[in-house]
């Protein structure tokens, strides 16, 4: 048997099914390029006011960065520290800072991320202060959440929500749940 007869319908088989393939790759539509991932504006050490819906103060907020997306119209901020103002005037703000902060395309919704702090005082006048790795805040709504553990702490007090809770900004009343309870002297 002759073993060219084989390798040359072998090779013009090859041939074939080469041709083949790039005919068939030439009415491929080009692939699309990437979403830019830069950033469409960066703030470095600012401070930002930012207004709801009526004009009136939202939030403010002062950072070294910020960094917002251009499809989504987010931000991302290093190290941010939100002061939300009392709609009484004669309450105190509630400031909140934070390792990390996403802020929504609205700024209806602000997620803060890792050693989350957020401190304002009581009807009392006394000194508030809650603790989590996590918190959104609905500034709109004057509301917040985490499903976090919370620690929240005033004179004397001392109380754990295992399992996250919520607050209502505006009267300083916090829900947490699976709580403990510690009593702490005050100091005089």
């Amino acid at each position: 048997m002759n073993w060219r007869a084989p390798l040359s319908v072998a090779l013009l088989l090859g041939a074939l099914l080469s041709g083949w393939a790039v005919w068939r790759q030439r009415d491929v539509a080009p692939v699309a390029p990437r979403a830019n991932l830069r950033p469409d504006y960066v703030l470095n050490d600012f401070e930002l006011v930012v207004l709801d819906r009526q004009g009136k103060e939202a939030f403010t907020l002062r950072a070294p960065r910020l960094e917002r997306d251009p499809a989504r119209k987010t931000m991302q901020i290093a190290t941010p520290v939100f002061t939300l103002p009392p709609r009484d005037p004669a309450h105190t703000p509630w400031v909140v800072r934070a390792r990390a902060g996403w802020v929504s395309a609205d700024a209806d919704e602000l997620r803060l991320r890792g050693e989350v702090v957020a401190s304002s005082r009581d009807a009392q006048d006394r000194p508030l202060r809650m603790e989590s790795e996590t918190l959104n805040v609905f500034p709109e709504r004057d509301r917040a959440d985490t499903r976090s553990q919370v620690v929240l702490t005033q004179p004397g007090l001392i109380l754990t929500g295992r399992r996250g809770g919520e607050a209502r900004l505006d009267t300083k009343r916090v829900t947490l749940h699976d709580v403990t309870a510690r009593y702490a002297r005050t100091a005089r």
